[in-house]
């Protein structure tokens, strides 16, 4: 291949000359230069180096299936070949986004029978948000326009999703951001937020009723919609206890707010359930689906509404002005519905479940007692690893010091990716890592923070 005839340094020039990466202070990557991926296969990546590293990220949480499933390249050439691109506007259809529209319905929580395409999950969370206005509009209540969304939530990084994510960085950096129907309320984060004694259910309880108390501060006739993930994955690996949920759909019931909840992470086994809201037990009216949904192989989001939702739509709406050029691309559904094929037909979320979540509890219960680590936290297939300064007092490292860099960087070095949010270490492997590769990413993931703490004299 073309990648082949250049040295790992000409691509870095190439990349730093032109290539504007996301989340990157660009800068600094000019002196650090990016890291050339070019093969994968497995939950390995290698590099133009012929480096291999252990896909710890699963991408950014999305290759749930593993690198180089043929199934989803031969479903996606085979639909490239019969239909390269059909647009779904002006009354027009196609066969893959049909079908996979009605997989969704019959895996998804009942009730959400009705699917809406976009390409990534800033576009769905998008979506939904234009539909809870339209919807409380057409009910004749435009006044119930508030959306109340989390503190270190991340829903993407449009206008909206960027204001729906509770990160005051994703809000200074796109100006005058949240946007003003836009609120928030504290998160489930038991390690920083919880009580002195208050056990894990009493503090879901306390918690939720956050959200109440923000509700009667907003006044419930002016509030839309509560915007959630079950569990929060960018914000620092947030797991809230089995209390939580529950609770907050009674508020939401309590005072007619409609239930958007954001599955893009959490979805297609994460949790080691089918999605999130199947482990917590959420009945939404919205729920975000991307990154798993295809499994990383091609870009691909989807906007599920309930039956109370869409039928206002439908029937009082009239034409819904909102849409986009590759909403319900044919090689990308495709793609999906090779990729849940795959899912079902190899258990492998069942897999997950019975057999790598008990050993990733278990293994990620050794760093419990390393001097580096204040807490350790997980639901399913998905973990952080709190690096602090004081371990008796939970105090955290300054922010410039960037500590969870430092590891992130220790363990790229070993040859594991290793995500560092802020100082919380996340781990969320694919579903498919083997027991023997899952000890391997836990043997670095050790030697890495090892490594952070003697070079700050922790050890």
């Amino acid at each position: 291949m073309v990648y082949r005839q250049l040295e790992t340094r000409q691509w870095q020039d190439l990349d730093e000359a032109h290539y504007l990466h996301p989340f990157t202070d660009h800068k600094a990557l000019r002196s650090s230069h990016s890291r050339v991926a070019v093969r994968g296969e497995g939950v390995y990546v290698w590099d133009t180096e012929g480096d291999r590293i252990i896909d710890g990220l699963s991408g950014l949480g999305c290759v749930t299936i593993g690198y180089g499933r043929k199934e989803l390249v031969e479903a996606a050439t085979a639909q490239m070949t019969d239909l390269s691109f059909c647009q779904s506007f002006f009354n027009t259809s196609h066969p893959a986004a049909i079908r996979l529209a009605e997989k969704l319905v019959q895996i998804t929580p009942e009730g959400l029978n009705h699917v809406f395409f976009q390409c990534s999950g800033s576009e769905a969370n998008e979506t939904a948000v234009r539909a809870i206005r339209r919807y409380w509009k057409l009910k004749g209540q435009p006044d119930k326009r508030m959306i109340i969304a989390r503190e270190k939530a991340y829903h993407g990084s449009t206008q909206v999703a960027a204001s729906l994510s509770g990160l005051p960085d994703m809000h200074e950096a796109g100006g005058d951001l949240p946007l003003d129907f836009i609120t928030h309320v504290g998160t489930p984060y038991a390690y920083r937020n919880k009580p002195e004694g208050m056990s894990d259910e009493d503090f879901g309880e306390l918690a939720a009723s956050w959200l109440e108390d923000k509700i009667l501060e907003l006044g419930p006739e002016n509030v839309a919609a509560f915007y959630a993930e079950p569990a929060q994955s960018a914000g620092g690996s947030i797991c809230p206890p089995m209390t939580y949920w529950p609770a907050i759909q009674k508020i939401c019931r309590k005072y007619d707010v409609l239930l958007a909840v954001d599955e893009v992470v959490m979805g297609f086994g994460r949790t080691g359930k089918w999605f999130g809201s199947f482990y917590y037990g959420i009945q939404p009216d919205f729920m975000q689906l991307g990154k798993g949904l295809t499994s990383g192989y091609l870009p691909l989001s989807a906007c599920l509404m309930s039956d109370r939702v869409a039928d206002v739509l439908i029937e009082d709406g009239g034409e819904w002005a909102h849409g986009y050029t590759y909403s319900g691309h044919p090689s990308c559904c495709a793609v999906a519905l090779a990729n849940i094929e795959v899912l079902q037909s190899e258990g492998i979320v069942e897999r997950a479940e019975a057999e790598l979540v008990p050993h990733f509890e278990a293994k990620l219960a050794e760093f419990v007692d390393h001097p580096l680590v204040g807490n350790v936290r997980s639901v399913g297939l998905m973990a952080g690893i709190e690096l602090v300064a004081n371990k008796a007092t939970g105090e955290a490292f300054p922010f410039e010091q960037r500590v969870g860099n430092q590891c992130s960087v220790e363990a790229l070095k070993l040859g594991l990716a290793f995500r560092d949010n802020g100082d919380t270490m996340a781990l969320m492997p694919p579903l498919v890592m083997t027991i023997a590769e899952m000890d391997e990413m836990f043997a670095i993931a050790r030697q890495a923070i090892d490594a952070t703490a003697k070079k700050l004299g922790i050890m």
